[in-house]
């Protein structure tokens, strides 16, 4: 399973719903045919109100439609619709010209606007890809969803990359969410990427990353003068049965074995972006056996509230949601968007791994 995102269309922006297309067409019909059948009522000037509807959902040459449309049914007594004449007719052609003048300008916004989306959403995505359903040795299966609509990525990141020292993953919540945060997650994802080729021990990968919020926290302005980011960095060795972890002020992953849910509590290290100045981050490792899986989370997840305030109970409701055929991640969004009623407030990134030999 990729993971799951905004669907593109949302960002790029959609047509008129059918219904907003359908209702002045559906609205000069109704008028016409309640005018023939109430004869004594003046009801053909009600007409003149539709081009300035019509503008919002079709073109400048759609609106223009409906503008003659109009006009005749006033402008021709014998049609037993209206009966402009003089400034009434002229009234109602200004209208309808406006409402062409509204359509045009409203499709040139929107092509703008088309095209600014499509090229933030190219960006989002080239700084955080999809990942693949498998990454060497391990099958991979993710969820992201950002507090801020609209966006593909916000204040949490997550990335699975294979290098000479296995397959490793990163998952991490950055201070702030929304596009503010942007700017630091594309840093920490590419300072993850060079230490997965390049540094010999997950702990050398976490310090690498410190370093660059470190540096980035100096280089900004006086206004943001703290820059951190919490984080989980796991190893999986090549022809080893077995993972190690490292994490960075974050919570703690779920470890899947069977109907059992165990989290993994190791040494935590001070989060990202503090400076690591005393002795490098305590890596952990645990056996892994077939069929084992490893859920990593953000706290956009685990603090997450109902109407009642309570927190929502992941380790508590996985061994339910691990029988949905539809896949976990899926099934965890789902649960934890009705426990929050529509959603939470903040960005949520699931991840899960497991050790599943070569494909």
């Amino acid at each position: 399973m990729r993971r799951g995102r905004e669907e593109p269309g949302r960002l790029r922006g959609e047509p008129p719903p059918r219904w907003a297309r359908i209702a002045p067409a559906a609205a000069l019909v109704g008028l016409v045919l309640a005018q023939a059948l109430t004869p004594g009522a003046e009801l053909g000037f009600f007409l003149a109100g539709l081009p300035p509807v019509a503008a919002f959902a079709y073109g400048a040459g759609g609106t223009a439609v409906f503008a003659a449309v109009v006009l005749l049914l006033l402008g021709l007594p014998a049609l037993g619709v209206g009966h402009a004449r003089g400034t009434d007719l002229a009234t109602v052609a200004v209208v309808g010209v406006l409402s062409v003048v509204i359509a045009w300008v409203r499709q040139r916004r929107d092509a703008q606007l088309v095209s600014v989306r499509t090229v933030a959403e190219a960006a989002q995505l080239a700084v955080l890809p999809p990942v693949p359903e498998r990454v060497g040795a391990v099958r991979c299966s993710g969820l992201y969803r950002a507090a801020q609509r609209g966006t593909l990525v916000g204040g949490d990141l997550y990335d699975v990359r294979t290098g000479p020292h296995g397959v490793r993953a990163l998952v991490g919540d950055v201070q702030g969410h929304g596009l503010a945060a942007v700017g630091t997650v594309a840093a920490l994802l590419g300072a993850f990427r060079e230490g997965v080729i390049d540094d010999g021990g997950l702990a050398a990968v976490a310090v690498r990353l410190d370093r660059r919020l470190v540096a980035d926290a100096k280089a900004a302005s006086v206004e943001h003068p703290e820059l951190f980011a919490t984080a989980v960095l796991l190893e999986f060795p090549p022809g080893l049965d077995l993972v190690r972890i490292v994490s960075c002020g974050h919570p703690p992953a779920l470890r899947l074995r069977g109907a059992a849910v165990e989290e993994l509590v190791v040494e935590p290290g001070p989060p990202l972006g503090l400076g690591l100045t005393g002795p490098p981050p305590v890596v952990a490792e645990l056996p892994l056996r077939p069929g084992d899986q490893l859920l990593l989370h953000t706290d956009g997840v685990t603090e997450a509230r109902d109407a009642a305030g309570h927190f929502y109970p992941l380790a508590a409701r996985v061994p339910v949601l691990a029988r949905d055929p539809g896949g976990l991640v899926r099934a965890v969004w789902r649960d934890l968007a009705a426990f929050t009623d529509g959603g939470p407030r903040d960005d949520v990134a699931l991840l899960l791994l497991s050790l599943d030999g070569p494909g």
